[in-house]
């Protein structure tokens, strides 16, 4: 099993900080990227073994677990020893003076209980390193008196995704881009709401689900009310006092809205089926409900006050 020197993998000194680990990555990464190397199986390795050397590097738990014995594996191999019972020599005996017993509680301080398996595309080394670290075929660490498994084990992660009321109508898609450069693609469903959970299978820590909770954001126009939508419509007084029809814009279309003769202001009309679909029924939809809002006119001319001081003599005061 091969040694990984991860600084020169990224081509910084092992006194770098993260910022200039965090450059070199970006560039590399950049350099060797798939999407610029089509069908470049070398680049393909480097790009996998940039991001490998980044995962390491970037993280200072890991990065610290690197140092204190990832050259050491290395100086075991060197001498004669076999990387693959590094682990259990290293807590025995041998390793041509790394020899060094370690308690059961200093272990767990050491790698933790969480984990730091490498997900598909890392190297044997990483996961010897990070996952599996002197795990004998029966699953445990020998030398300690009893068997802990460090295997990455999966883990459910949820994740906040804004969407605007239009998404959430007509659906779409969202590209999700992590640092490292690993990216999906997340399909919105017509119909989420706030608090709706897309699953993403496989998708989060060490191969569990990833969940991404909706927030669906306000809207100038509509106000939400589960899976119906509201909105308040101005309408002019002649329209209000005479009736007729007048526009309603929807997210898929305009519809024509009667006002029935004499509609009093804050009058709430309903349009059926013109509101969001239904989540697990999108062909269905719910309501839109319409508040009219009669706009008085202004900058009257003479006669039109003399016809309005008219309508007030006959009805008196409205």
């Amino acid at each position: 099993m091969q040694y990984k020197d991860y600084y020169q993998v990224l081509g910084v000194p092992k006194n770098a900080d993260e910022k200039e680990i965090k450059k070199a990555y970006r560039k590399l990464a950049r350099q060797y990227h798939p999407d610029k190397n089509p069908g470049n199986k070398r680049a393909e390795e480097r790009f996998k073994e940039v991001n490998e050397a980044y995962e390491v590097l970037s993280d200072p738990v890991k990065r610290q677990k690197y140092d204190q014995f990832g050259a050491d594996w290395d100086k075991f191999a060197r001498a004669g020893g076999n990387p693959n019972d590094f682990w259990s020599q290293w807590a025995q005996q041998g390793g041509q003076g790394y020899t060094r017993t370690v308690s059961p509680e200093e272990f767990e301080q050491m790698f933790g209980g969480s984990g730091f398996g490498g997900g598909s595309g890392f190297s044997d080394f990483f996961e010897a390193l990070f996952g599996g670290l002197g795990r004998q075929q029966t699953g445990g660490f020998r030398g300690f008196g009893e068997q802990r498994s460090t295997a990455r084990q999966p883990q459910r992660q949820e994740h906040e995704l804004e969407v605007t009321l239009e998404e959430a109508f007509h659906g779409s898609t969202r590209v999700l881009t992590w640092e490292g450069g690993r990216s999906l693609n997340a399909k919105i469903p017509r119909g989420v709401k706030t608090g709706s959970k897309i699953r993403l299978s496989g998708q989060g820590s060490g191969g569990g689900d990833l969940y991404l909770v909706v927030k669906v954001q306000p809207h100038p126009i509509y106000q939400r009310e589960g899976d119906d939508l509201k909105m308040k419509l101005p309408v002019g007084l002649y329209t209000a006092v005479l009736g007729g029809k007048v526009d309603v814009p929807t997210f898929d279309k305009t519809v024509k809205l009667t006002i029935p003769p004499e509609t009093p202001n804050g009058k709430v009309l309903r349009l059926a089926g013109l509101g969001m679909p239904y989540l697990r029924q999108p062909d269905q939809r719910g309501d839109l409900y319409v508040t009219i809002e009669v706009q008085l006119p202004t900058g009257l001319t003479a006669r039109e006050r003399e016809l309005f001081q008219e309508l007030k003599n006959l009805r008196g005061n409205l």
